[in-house]
């Protein structure tokens, strides 16, 4: 496993940080198996492939991993071998279930710890990773400066990102393989989001009262429940959600991670003998709000109020969640409609409201 390293001090060097693309939702399909798949390839694929081109790995975490080379040339080559490899093996296996790897590569110079490294340059690689696609490499300008020429790889400019806890702009590239992908074999891009695939986030609990926390978490749980009785509908289960409690987080990477089109968040405040929820749909894929809206009620019976929340907000996001995926459909494919994609737009036409009809004076029933 991660290999010690020197004593304490500081060196300029080449930092890789690579996380397995939808690891959370690979891990709610099936823990055991995600787990073992991954331990296969670290110990197969990972680990022989960095320290052929001259690095180490500095540390595991969960379900990625930070390792140092000193040359970026290497880093580079390193990645480029075990996506690669990682590539090839994932041709037999299904799509839903594929372990890939994204990865930042940059370089900085670093704090050396025994069994860890710090500094700019490990938080840009970081963030260089999460901005890689499944499977791609996403490298910094210093580290483009030094591969560029020297690497029979191609790379794409894409642009100055302002990347988080980074004072600066920081220009990157994506590595393009002149191989062969498996286009035709089956992408190794994570499989489309399911439609009506939603997550409900636990709700936050403004003003800090602890005794509230039972009252809030229990509205996330209902609605989960509650939104999870939708035909067809993919639901995110509790305990995968109440990962991100109290951590804040952006849609559409809660989005990516879960493998979901839609995010559900919200908040409950109290005050007096009332209660506020404020709850809110978000499209994953651009981060725009779909809907929102605020309940008020009075604390008279805390768990009736609850029960009539999580019914009323599921229905409303229920119909919300079909009118997207009608508008999805009607911009995505205009001209080719699947049988799904007209039951969707059926239900967006049941869900709108009725007209009002002037009644017939005949006296015939209007139908």
């Amino acid at each position: 496993m991660a290999q010690e390293g020197p004593g304490r001090g500081r060196r300029l060097a080449a930092i890789l940080v690579a996380d397995v693309a939808g690891y959370s939702r690979l891990m709610h399909n099936d823990e055991e198996a995600t787990h073992a798949r991954l331990i296969a390839l670290l110990t197969d694929v990972i680990e022989p492939a960095v320290a052929e081109h001259g690095g180490r790995i500095v540390k595991y975490t969960g379900d990625g991993f930070l390792a140092e080379f000193p040359s970026a040339v290497e880093a580079v080559r390193a990645a480029e071998h075990f996506q690669n490899c990682v590539r090839d093996l994932a041709i037999e296996v299904p799509a839903e279930k594929r372990i890939i790897f994204r990865v930042g590569i940059n370089i900085g110079d670093v704090i050396v710890e025994a069994n860890d490294i710090f500094g700019d340059g490990v938080n840009i690689a970081a963030r260089l990773e999460g901005i890689a696609d499944p499977g791609g490499i996403c490298i910094s300008a210093s580290a483009h400066d030094q591969v560029s020429g020297k690497i029979d790889v191609e790379f794409l400019d894409l642009g100055e990102h302002s990347l988080k806890n980074i004072a600066r702009p920081v220009r990157a590239y994506s590595v393009k393989r002149k191989a062969p992908d498996l286009i035709g074999h089956g992408s190794t891009s994570l499989p489309t989001a399911p439609r009506l695939s939603i997550v409900v986030l636990p709700f936050a609990n403004f003003g800090g009262n602890p005794e509230q926390d039972y009252f809030v978490d229990g509205i996330t749980e209902g609605l989960t429940t509650d939104l999870s009785r939708i035909p067809g509908s993919f639901v995110i289960a509790r305990n995968t959600a109440f990962t991100f409690k109290n951590k804040p987080a952006d849609a559409r990477v809660v989005g990516r991670e879960l493998g979901v089109r839609y995010v559900m968040e919200g908040s409950v405040q109290s005050s007096g003998d009332r209660i506020r929820v404020n709850a809110q749909l978000i499209d994953a894929t651009t981060g725009a709000h779909l809907w929102a809206e605020r309940f008020d009620k009075l604390r008279a019976d805390i768990f009736d109020m609850q029960d009539e929340i999580t019914t009323r907000l599921a229905r409303i996001v229920g119909v919300e969640l079909v009118a997207a995926e009608s508008r999805r459909a009607e911009r995505e494919r205009p001209e080719s409609m699947d049988a799904v994609d007209l039951a969707m737009r059926g239900w967006a036409i049941l869900n709108q409201p009725a007209p009002i009809v002037a009644r017939p004076s005949c006296g015939m029933r209007s139908f």
